[in-house]
């Protein structure tokens, strides 16, 4: 926040944002016929999409005051925009301008009597908020003066003529240090002691606590050649602090880092072994092939450390060194475990100290307990090290954008080192200093409670070159990529661009090199191509764009689709980038297959996700994948053991387990006594415990389709093989449909029903029921109904299934059997539960969650099928699995991100009576899939406790039900209009493929808006539903961009556009609350209140707006001065 004082004494608070869409009506009431001709006639929206930096100034009432737009290359065409720095270098030599430190003001606009005040402010804030930046050019045509307000931050350079017009122009500039320089970087004196301990004291008194009033004095009189203390000041005032130290523990470093890419921080040594031995590199190849894993840790064992000397360190020194704790940030991190000092008495040599905002931080280097690991190669380096580490440092909040003004001075004092390290607790905020260091890979066995990062004496040249490749660059390159896993590909994409300019098909492609000291540092090989791979986009405007890293170590239990969709929400969160996700799932991330039809046809599908989604995503790019099977949560340490006694560390937990079709336990009845299922004493559920037959499939997820598929082609299931597939959900259907999809004979399929637990069907549709029962009995398949599984091989070994028995209500029966498929009712998976029993987790059949997802554990959150809600909700119908998966997902990590999102209200605590309502998601609950006679299905409902259809419709503000087309033919289509005249429920069964995701778009739309439904239908002008929905007009509604669309009309109609009006949503509820006398119905008068106030130009406007935006996709839209 700033102040600013007009010449006349008018005061007004304002402060700096980014430039945002909704601003451009403002920006252009602002633009006067001087600033045209300054700047030009600029289209405001273009120079907005492809401005690097938007800066808008806005005061306490959000009133836009000013606004400056900024971008890479020079306005007027004075040079073209790729090689501009040489016409800028002849015209002054003097200025080191390059397209690292250099903008160019492309338009400032601001309210007339506070100018010069905005103006001053922006460019401050820009060059804040830009620390590399140090010029900013402003051109501008020669026979033009800047004004009053321009010139005083502008002076002129020279003319240079422009490329299109034939008048020259005037180049001015403006130099960061007359607004927000460079810091003066010295040696530290004692006498800086009064001026560093209020920053210090302002944020903690720990270290004055420990160390005494003076530790500070006493720190920086113990400089020595291997410690150093620096200061940077401003106006002869010491701001901030630094202490650094060359003596570092490498030896711990390596057990703990993965520091190969940098040489282990060491000069390179010929004693150096890189490489791992011949015997251990093919074991090591052997355990890859075996699965991937980012945390694959054995157990953990003590290992002795020894303790630091006592000529380590001297005075005050040493005592911070060796008595230093995380308990140190002067920040909102505090570990506040005082066992941690007792761990202090065995700090090795050095730690290294950090600040967030003027705060402090340590590295303890302390007795870290380290996991044994003889399977992993270590390189060994015998050359001295090459690094030196930050131990202390602190800064004035105000001058935290220059933190990075310490390193070149830092580095002077260690001639012969490349590498400055610092070392931080995970947790800790990410700030300005520590955005230009690399974080290190811990190995997986690292206990060290410490996030590692460097910086390379080379991040200080800020001259880059990017051009065009050349054959004279293959070298370089080749050193580049040496130790890559795809440099073979890269070279070869080189090598054809050199020859040919074009892929071997014909593709144009393009090679870039960037170059940094005339060594190749960067290469990047472009295409025009299409594929089904994520697509990672940049542009000028993302350039500028910060983003918040946050490090907490967060780990998802189970690929179900709720995890999937928490994880696709915090990944493509646009301004925060989680360093630290990782995914515990048996098979890894789904997807990764490409499947067939066949395999995707086992199992039906709820349309959260497809292949081509988890394609696109490429969570794998952003998420640590741990291959393998939770069977311990250990609460206290915070990790997660698998199945081979890894370990997973985490922040914050996350179970997405989800249920899965479990192995059913026979009832062990002997079928020769003749039972019935009414003798069969009632058991409960029962886990079975014995070896799962060899030909027992119980699918589950894309994996286990495939395996099953394998087995069916190996083993002549197809040609004479007797299948049996065992229960009642959908999955029943698909499997079975797939069957005789892939040529297994009808009349060697057994469909076997189990007694069912509900009145509702899976299917819960008559019409459709009736369709496949038909296509099963002309297939030839037979269905056994009210069946019970007693014994497999009549009570014998059960491996291999050679036959089945079953009870009936009447009598028994017993089937051959090849193949036995299990879809019984889904539970959580026997090892899932004893996790989370033995953690003692709250468990009542499911496991117990609150509104916000919480478990009794705060740092454990669940959601999905796995859960069910607290008894205090009295709501024990209504669970997790009553909604979509992918919005369960979302709302998780929108739960979760207000941990981490600085930009989000504090949450606050609901009120005692609405803390006991469980929360009603909105998103449609959707199953489809193909059925026996190639019906392809689709049913998409609102979230509701599941009644049999009969029942709902028989209620008397059902509403109204359209039903096009006939079941058995393939032509069916149901739409269910609820009372409020919205789409509720849809069920489409067809013999021929049809666009699902559009159908799926027409769920809780309004019958109008769906070209007045309701009354066309009733007319009888619609003889079937699927030709109606692929009628142009409709075109509209199944656009990506529609949602928006919907959203803006909704904020337009619950705004107050008018102050002496109630917005319209304000009238609707005053109307439903009776609080206004109306003389005529209430749709009308809000009808009629709409058509007379500046809602509907502005709805019309707004929906104008979309299709002229998207007229390229909606062609067939008509708008005023097309026709």
């Amino acid at each position: 926040m700033s102040v600013l004082t007009s010449p006349r004494g008018k005061v007004e608070v304002v402060h700096c944002r980014r430039t945002e869409s909704q601003d451009i009506y403002c920006i252009k009431n602002l633009i006067r016929k001087f600033t045209q001709k300054l700047f030009g006639r600029l289209n405001i929206i273009y120079l907005l999409e492809k401005a690097n930096l938007a800066v808008t100034l806005c005061n306490d009432k959000e009133a836009i005051m000013a606004q400056a737009t900024f971008v890479d290359y020079p306005n007027w065409n004075v040079s073209n925009q790729d090689n501009w720095v040489s016409v800028f270098r002849e015209l002054d030599s003097e200025i080191p301008c390059t397209p690292l430190n250099t903008l160019f003001l492309h338009l400032f606009v601001a309210v007339d009597e506070y100018s010069v005040g905005c103006c001053r402010e922006i460019i401050r804030t820009v060059f804040k908020a830009v620390p590399e930046l140090h010029f900013i050019f402003l051109i501008v045509p020669s026979y033009m003066s800047l004004g009053s307000t321009l010139i005083t931050v502008f002076e002129q350079v020279g003319n240079i003529p422009s490329l299109t017009y034939d008048e020259d122009f005037a180049v001015h500039i403006c130099h960061r240090h007359n607004h927000y320089p460079q810091l003066h970087i010295r040696n530290a004196r004692v006498e800086d002691h009064d001026d560093l301990m209020p920053i210090f004291m302002r944020y903690d008194t720990l270290l004055k606590e420990t160390y005494g009033e003076y530790f500070l004095a006493e720190l920086i009189e113990a400089q020595d050649e291997e410690n150093h203390a620096v200061v940077c000041e401003v106006e002869g005032v010491a701001v901030g602090f630094m202490s650094v130290c060359s003596r570092v523990n490498m030896q711990l470093l390596h057990e703990c880092f993965d520091l190969g890419p940098f040489h282990g921080l060491c000069i390179p040594h010929p004693d150096d072994v890189l490489q791992p031995p011949e015997e251990l590199s093919i074991k090591g190849s052997q355990d890859a092939e075996l699965g991937t894993s980012n945390h694959s840790s054995p157990e953990i064992v003590e290992e002795p450390r020894e303790p630091v000397s006592p000529e380590a360190m001297e005075g005050i020194q040493g005592r911070i060194t060796e008595e230093a704790t995380a308990e140190e940030l002067l920040s909102v991190v505090h570990t506040g475990n005082t066992s941690e000092m007792e761990d202090i008495e065995n700090l090795t040599q050095q730690s290294t100290m950090g600040d967030t905002d003027g705060c402090v931080s340590c590295l303890r280097l302390a007795s870290i307990s380290m996991p044994e690991e003889t399977s992993d190669f270590r390189p060994i380096y015998k050359g001295a090290s090459a690094a030196f580490c930050i131990q202390l440092f602190c800064i004035e909040e105000k001058y935290e954008a220059r933190s990075l003004d310490f390193m070149n001075f830092v580095f002077s004092l260690f001639p012969d080192k490349n590498f400055c390290i610092i070392s931080l607790p995970h947790l800790t905020p990410e700030f300005v200093l520590i955005q230009n260091f690399v974080k290190i890979v811990p190995f997986n066995n690292c206990t060290l409670e410490q996030d590692l990062y460097v910086f390379h004496r080379a991040g200080l040249l800020k001259s880059i070159k990017i051009r065009l490749a050349t054959l004279l660059d293959t070298p370089g390159v080749e050193n580049l990529v040496s130790t890559l896993m795809l440099n073979k590909s890269i070279l070869e994409d080189l090598k054809q661009y050199n020859e040919a300019r074009r892929d071997h098909d014909g593709t144009p492609m393009k090679a870039f090199v960037a170059e940094v000291a005339e060594q190749i540092v960067g290469i990047a090989v472009i295409r025009d191509e299409m594929l089904s791979y994520a697509l990672n986009h940049t542009n000028r405007k993302l350039t500028l764009e910060p983003k918040i890293t946050v490090n907490a170590k967060i780990v998802v239990v189970g690929a179900s689709n709720v995890g999937i969709s928490f994880l696709e929400t915090l990944v493509f969160c646009s301004h925060l980038k989680f360093s630290n996700l990782t995914l515990i799932s048996t098979h890894g991330l789904p997807g990764k297959k490409l499947l067939g039809t066949e395999q995707r046809k086992f199992l039906a599908s709820d349309h959260c996700f497809h292949d081509q989604d988890y394609a696109l995503m490429s969570l794998c790019s952003w998420v640590n994948v741990v291959v393998g099977r939770m069977i311990a949560i250990d609460r206290a340490a915070k990790h997660v053991v698998l199945s081979k006694k890894e370990i997973v560390r985490y922040d914050h937990l996350i179970l997405c387990t989800g249920q899965q079709y479990q192995v059913p336990c026979p009832t062990g009845a002997d079928i020769s006594q003749h039972v019935t299922n009414r003798e069969i004493p009632n058991s409960g559920k029962q886990q079975y415990t014995d070896k799962v037959p060899c030909n027992h499939f119980t699918l589950n997820d894309e994996e286990d389709c495939c395996k099953a598929l394998s087995w069916i082609r190996n083993n002549s299931i197809i040609a004479e093989g007797n299948v049996i597939v065992y229960g009642n959900t959908i999955d029943t259907y698909t499997t079975v449909e797939t069957l005789l999809n892939i040529g297994v004979r009808g009349s060697y399929i057994h469909l076997v029903q189990p007694p069912p637990t509900s009145t509702i069907t899976c299917i819960n549709n008559y019409s459709v029921e009736s369709a496949v029962e038909e296509a099963l009995r002309a297939a030839g398949v037979t269905v056994y109904r009210d069946a019970l599984l007693a014994q497999w091989n009549e009570g014998r070994d059960p491996d291999p299934i050679r036959s089945a028995c079953f009870t009936t209500p009447t009598k028994p029966f017993r089937l051959p059997c090849s193949m036995f498929f299990s879809f019984c009712e889904k539970n959580v998976d026997y090892e899932t539960f004893k996790a989370l029993n033995d953690a003692c987790l709250v468990y009542d059949g499911r496991l117990v969650i609150d509104t916000n997802f919480h478990t009794n554990d705060i740092a454990i959150r669940a959601a999905g099928s796995l859960t069910k809600f607290s008894n205090k909700y009295y709501s024990n119908e209504w669970t997790h699995s009553s909604f979509s998966s992918k919005e369960i997902g979302f709302q998780l990590a929108a739960a979760m991100l207000s941990l981490f999102d600085p930009t989000l209200e504090p949450v606050t605590e609901p009120p005692a009576d609405l803390d006991r309502l469980i929360p009603m998601y909105k998103g449609a609950k959707i199953q489809g899939g193909i059925l026996p006679g190639s019906y392809h299905y689709l049913h998409i409902a609102k979230p509701a406790i599941p009644t049999p259809l009969e029942v709902q419709m028989a209620q008397p503000n059902f509403g109204l039900e359209i039903v096009t087309g006939n079941a058995k033919n393939g032509t069916y289509f149901r739409i269910h209009i609820n009372k409020y005249k919205m789409v509720e429920t849809i069920t489409c069964l067809s013999k021929e493929p049809f666009p699902a995701s559009n159908y799926i778009r027409l769920f809780g739309q309004h019958e109008q808006l769906l070209n007045n439904l309701c009354a066309r239908y009733k007319d009888k002008l619609i003889p079937d539903l699927y030709s109606y929905f692929m009628e142009p007009w409709c075109m509209a509604l199944f656009h990506d961009r529609f949602i928006d669309l919907r959203k803006e009309l909704r904020q337009i109609l619950t705004s107050k556009e008018e102050e002496d009006l109630p917005s319209i949503e304000q009238l609707a509820r005053q109307i439903e609350d009776e609080e206004i006398n109306l003389k005529e119905k209430p749709r009308k008068y809000l009808k009629r209140v709409y058509q007379e106030t500046i809602y509907k130009s502005l709805v019309e406007k707004s929906i104008l707006d979309y299709l002229h935006y998207n007229h390229y996709h909606l062609p067939m839209y008509a708008w005023p001065g097309i026709i």
